[in-house]
Parts: C-alpha cells; sequence; structure tokens
C-alpha cells in the first residue's frame, strides 16, 4: 500500500507541469471567449441603430410584420434604435425621389444609335411592320366604336413617346401593394435601391394602357396640335384612377409626351392635309369673326339674338320690342337719327302751319302783297346763304334792253377751293 501512493505521488509530480499548462490554457481561452462574447453583444446591439435619410420615409418590420398603428407605422428621418435582425428590419422607401420612367412602345423601331438622332441607320420600309414598329390608334372625323365603328369614320395611327414622372405618398401601401424583387440585392444595397428596376415594367404597363385608351378618343389634329395638353392630361388621370383602385400607394407627378410623329411613309401627304385644314379653319375662322364684326358693329351685343327673333315667326310681338330698345352699333345711329329727322320734318311742318295759319287773314285782304312778301324773305334767306351771288338784271339802252350782270366774287371763296 505505500509502495502504491509512492508510485501515485511519483507519477503526480511527473504530470503536474502539464495540468499548469493546460489550466493556464483554458483560462486565458475562457477570458479571449468572454471579450469576444461582449463584443459581439456590443456589435448586435449597436447593429440596431438606423439612420433614416432625409428623402426618406421608414417601416419597422417585427419578425416580418409592420410595426405600429396609423401614422405610428411610419419613421421619419433621423437615427432609430431598434431591435437587431431578425427581431426588427426596417424598409427605407424614397418618398421625396421623383422618378422617371419612359415608354418607348409606341415608336417605330430605329436601330441602335438612332434614337437621339435622325434615322441614318434604319432605312424607312414601304409599310409598316406591326411586329416591330409601334403604334397607337387615333379617331377620324366621325367617332365610332373600335369594334363597330360608325359607317363613313375611318382610325389613324401615331407614333409616341412617353416619359411617366412618379413619387411614392404612401409608404405602407406601397409596400403592401407593390412586389419589389429582393432577391438579388447586393451588399450594401438597402430595399430603396430596387425599387426603381423592380416596378419599371409594372408602371409600363399601366402607361401603356393608359396611352391606347386615351388616344383612340381623340383625332391626329387634336392629339398632334390643337388638345396636345388635353391628352396628356387625360392620360395622367386615368394612369392615377388605375393606381389608386391598386391602391399602390403612387403619386402621378407629371405625364409628358417626348415625342409624337405620323408614320414616316405618309409624312409629305399628311403635312400637305394639315396645311389644307389649316387653310380651311382659317377661312373659317376669318369668315365668323367677320360676320360676328359686322353683327355687332351694325346692332351691337344682342345683333345674334335680334337675326334669331327677326327669322323666327312665331316670335311675341313684346319681345322684339324688347331686343328693339337695347339695339345698338350702326342700327341705332340710323334709327336715331331717322328719329330726329322725323321730328325735325314735324316740327318744322307744325312750325309752317302756324305761320301760314297767322298770316291767312293778311293774304286774305291782300294775297299779291303777303306773296310778294315771303318771296322776299326767302330770297333774302336764299342769299344770306349763298357763298358767291350774281345779280343780273334788265336795263334800258338806245340800242334796246340789255341785261347787265354784276359780280359779286367772295375773296375768302377763292382760297377756299385753292386749299382742299
Amino acid at each position: 500500500m505505500t509502495e502504491d501512493r509512492k508510485e501515485i505521488t511519483e507519477v503526480s509530480q511527473e504530470l503536474s507541469p502539464g495540468y499548469s499548462y493546460l489550466s493556464n490554457a483554458l483560462k486565458v481561452s475562457f477570458a479571449l471567449l468572454k471579450v469576444i462574447m461582449i463584443i459581439l453583444v456590443v456589435i448586435f446591439v449597436v447593429s440596431g441603430f438606423r439612420k433614416v435619410e432625409q428623402n426618406e420615409q421608414a417601416l419597422v418590420l417585427r419578425f416580418g410584420k409592420i410595426r405600429g398603428l396609423g401614422e405610428d407605422r411610419v419613421l421619419g428621418p433621423g437615427l432609430k434604435i431598434l431591435w437587431p435582425y431578425p427581431i426588427h428590419e426596417i424598409i427605407k422607401i424614397p418618398v421625396q425621389r421623383k422618378i422617371n420612367v419612359g415608354l418607348n412602345l409606341f415608336w417605330y423601331y430605329q436601330k441602335p444609335g438612332d434614337e437621339m438622332g435622325e434615322m441614318v441607320n434604319t432605312p424607312i420600309m414601304p409599310t409598316l411592320n406591326p411586329l416591330i414598329d409601334g403604334y397607337c390608334l387615333v379617331r377620324g372625323e366621325k367617332q365610332g366604336s373600335l369594334i363597330e365603328p360608325t359607317e363613313g369614320s375611318d382610325y389613324n395611327i401615331l407614333h409616341s413617346k412617353w416619359v411617366l414622372t412618379y413619387q411614392i405618398a404612401n409608404p405602407v401601401s406601397f409596400y403592401k401593394s407593390c412586389f419589389v424583387d429582393e432577391s438579388g440585392l447586393q451588399a450594401g444595397r438597402n430595399y430603396g435601391d430596387v425599387i426603381e428596376q423592380s416596378i419599371t415594367p409594372f408602371l409600363e404597363d399601366l402607361l401603356a394602357d393608359a396611352v391606347v385608351r386615351t388616344m383612340v378618343n381623340y383625332t391626329i389634329e387634336e392629339a398632334m396640335y390643337e388638345r396636345s395638353a388635353g391628352v396628356t392630361e387625360h392620360v395622367k388621370r386615368l394612369l392615377q384612377d388605375k393606381l389608386d383602385k391598386l391602391n399602390c400607394g403612387i403619386r402621378v407627378i407629371d405625364v409628358q409626351r417626348s415625342r409624337i410623329a405620323v408614320p414616316r411613309q405618309v409624312a409629305p401627304a399628311f403635312q400637305a392635309a394639315h396645311s389644307a385644314v389649316q387653310a380651311r379653319e382659317k377661312a373659317i375662322s376669318g369668315a365668323k369673326l367677320y360676320y360676328e364684326k359686322m353683327l355687332s358693329e351694325t346692332a351691337g351685343p344682342v345683333a345674334e339674338e335680334l337675326l334669331k327673333t327677326l327669322h323666327d315667326k312665331n316670335t311675341d310681338s313684346s319681345r322684339t320690342e324688347q331686343i328693339w330698345s337695347r339695339l345698338a352699333g350702326k342700327a341705332q345711329e340710323q334709327i336715331a337719327d331717322a328719329r330726329a329727322y322725323r321730328t325735325k320734318v314735324v316740327e318744322t311742318a307744325k312750325a309752317n302751319a302756324d305761320y301760314l295759319s297767322q298770316i291767312l287773314p293778311e293774304y286774305r285782304k291782300h294775297p299779291q302783297l303777303v306773296v310778294q312778301r315771303i318771296y322776299m324773305d326767302a330770297m333774302e334767306e336764299i342769299i344770306e346763304k349763298a357763298d358767291e351771288k350774281i345779280v343780273m338784271q334788265p336795263a334800258q339802252t338806245q340800242g334796246g334792253t340789255e341785261i347787265r350782270i354784276q359780280l359779286n366774287r367772295d375773296p375768302m371763296l377763292k382760297s377756299k377751293e385753292s386749299g382742299k
């Protein structure tokens, strides 16, 4: 027994340095492990700090579900403290960014390099190729259904390019309704970086649908010239209505038609037809303007109403008199002149009648004397108003009777005539 104890003591003495080294190594390992765990905990906690930029709003997902209710679901710009992933996940959406989407679906085919300039490499084919050339339908002069057009109606085609500018107005609705593919999200990029490329095809389809539904309601002249602003506004309204029905949280800022053209194969004929239409409209407009001007100058603002009243046999006479009383322009001047002349003639006749009534007793007594007096008064009035007086009177001479003429030429009369 004593020998066994001695052997154990000797073996323990031989192994004591190894145990000592192992014990020290374990102590150092545990210390390093504690430091690493503390660092990991700190990193884990610090990873919950998130910064939302000034042009962004954020949603916080708690185990994949949006946290909060109402307005509290959306976080504004600033530093946010959250639980790290996978407890919390932050979705930052650039609500202030205005994104442009171009649509070339309705433009004719162009080879690479021709999009920004003239057609250099792309030849003009005799006819359109629907497989590669894009276009939209516009209606003819008579409107009808696409399926059952009105007899005599026709539809034309136009090429056009469009640009949509949109903004995310409601982050919650956008996140719930719009699919954003995050599978290809690379390191260092966030949710907002893949929004544009994910929803662009979706917006292109909606914009194309709005363009097709809008353009078919307008003629070529209206779409290109007369109502171009109304066409873009119509497209914008249809697109926004569709997005609102889908509850996408997207607001359409603007829709612009960057380019528009008739088919190149018929461009010269279209320009000639358009020039003829413009000349026709100009002639019609000029005729209407002249018509309105003449009516206005002739009878004033009530000219049109008066004209209709005169042609309507069932119009009440009181109504006609009421319109006549509002008459203006040259007609009113002529009526006023006629009324003034009538008044003058009537008053002159009355005055003459009164005068003749007054001298009637004297005329009955001395007719020749009264007539001579009237004659002398008339001659005096006539001679007084005459600019030039010529008096002729007979004279007795030895050879017989001769007529002597006395000319009283007014010196001022000659100067008046020379000044004309």
